[in-house]
């Protein structure tokens, strides 16, 4: 192994011919045997997770729509092809990388929809290679988006006391503690597809259209000679919309200030936000300051190391807080920071045109056969109810949740965010209210899925 020759300035961020290269080397060493062998024809992938994550009772699909548009422009450019010939690939694979387009067919679950252990989320049909080369790729942008966008539905829920309207409550402050760039865009926009109403993350506000959020750090109350001085002239600087942080020194004391510099400056303050301490009782005693001073419309944001259990507990205690300003834990995902999905190849076209179902026998990781769609039914109030895998060609009752994504390499499933985020909605507030609270008194009875006779029959 020898050390790079990179750049030590490099960002870390791809190239659109890099993203091509994003790939596990033995996906590479299996196309070019196919190649080789000539076993390209149609073959069916399925991307699922085989378990729920540890403290988990579903997941918030999300990443589909980017990962689609990384899927249509992917390309083998001069310089990766260079370097793939370099580690020994033959001829007659780098030119069949050169020409490489995806021309298969992705069903998906459309994103902000609620998903359980063994549904497929994706579904990749294409010429063998093709759906080989796109395993980690998938993997890797939607295990992770899925991830966050499920912690931050949690938290959403969490701010609505177990219902999912409160999600403007919630704003996304985790770019300071994500994992690199690439993973603070993507938790900005997997926290809106969940619902939360806002960034800190300016550069996300900007590619996606989010509201961007923040008040003013410490550093700022503490370059002024006093904190009354500093209220004054962030007041004076921002009077549009401003928010001034009140707990560099006293909490209470900084309310007053905050207060006093309002009324000084004559500009409305619209907001205060709380750091520190304990939050259920300096709100409380916050919002008793503002209300006497006549500043019942001021709303009071709260933030440092919330979570949604955390959230839920000053929900339920009553806690004036109007806005939650969650970090580290929504970028990070704290508690369970990893959607272990998986990708498998679940069917392939054999020589005479029939298809044939393949799976895994091993223990812990057995599969079943054949491409799957999945169908949900519902009771009569419009609560989840059920899900039912089955075999894609299978008509049974209930809605299907897997559909086309992307056909013949192009895509056809493009949404707004705003279209996601009013599916998340729906799919949050269909979940049975046991598997919405965060807090349990005891774990809730799962959620049903069970599978088609025809596809339970189709491995023995």
């Amino acid at each position: 192994m020898t050390a790079s020759s990179g750049d030590a300035n490099d960002p870390g961020l791809l190239s659109a011919g890099e993203t091509s290269v994003l790939i596990d080397q033995y996906e590479l060493a299996m196309a070019a045997s196919y190649l080789e062998r000539d076993m390209n024809g149609p073959a069916v992938f399925e991307l699922f997770s085989r378990v729920l994550p540890p403290h988990r009772r579903w997941l918030l699909a999300a990443g589909l729509g980017p990962t689609l548009r990384l899927i249509q422009e992917l390309r083998f450019a001069d310089a990766e092809l260079a370097y793939l010939e370099a580690l020994g690939f033959g001829r007659r694979f780098l030119e069949y990388l050169a020409t490489f387009r995806f021309s298969g067919d992705v069903d998906a679950v459309p994103e902000g929809t609620v998903v359980f252990a063994n549904e497929p989320i994706v579904r990749v049909t294409a010429p063998r290679i093709e759906g080989q080369l796109l395993e980690t790729l998938l993997l890797n942008q939607v295990n992770f988006q899925t991830m966050a966008a499920t912690k931050a539905a949690r938290v959403v829920l969490a701010a609505g006391g177990g219902e999912p309207g409160a999600g403007e409550a919630v704003v996304d402050f985790s770019p300071r503690r994500d994992h690199g760039i690439d993973a603070a865009m993507k938790v900005a926009r997997s926290a809106a597809v969940a619902g939360c109403g806002g960034t800190s993350n300016v550069a996300a506000a900007m590619r996606y259209g989010l509201r961007p959020v923040g008040t003013m750090a410490h550093s700022y109350v503490m370059s002024f000679r006093s904190e009354r001085e500093a209220f004054r002239a962030f007041l004076a600087d921002h009077p549009a919309d401003p928010a001034l942080l009140v707990d560099t020194y006293d909490t209470l004391e900084g309310t007053r200030n905050a207060i006093a510099a309002a009324e000084e400056t004559g500009v409305d303050l619209v907001g205060v936000r709380l750091d520190s301490g304990d939050l259920g009782s300096l709100s409380v005693a916050v919002r008793e300051l503002l209300d006497e001073a006549g500043m019942r419309s001021v709303r009071i944001a709260a933030s440092g190391d919330l979570e949604e259990g955390r959230i839920a507990e000053l929900v339920a205690s009553g806690a004036p807080i109007d806005l939650w300003g969650v970090g580290t834990d929504l970028g990070t995902s704290r508690d369970s920071p990893v959607v272990n999905g998986v990708y498998k190849l679940v069917a392939d076209r054999t020589p005479d045109g029939d298809w044939r179902g393949v799976f895994k026998s091993s223990e812990d990781k057995a599969t079943l056969p054949g491409a799957k769609q999945m169908f949900r039914s519902f009771s009569t109030g419009g609560e989840m109810a059920g899900d039912v895998i089955a075999r894609a060609d299978e008509p049974l009752d209930g809605e299907p949740l897997l559909g086309p994504a992307m056909q013949h390499g192009r895509i056809v499933m493009e949404e707004s965010l705003d279209d996601i985020r009013a599916r998340s909605a729906t799919q949050l507030a269909a979940l049975p209210a046991r598997l919405r609270d965060p807090l349990p008194k005891r774990e809730p009875k799962p959620y049903p899925v069970g599978y088609s006779d025809r596809l339970a029959a189709a491995r023995a």
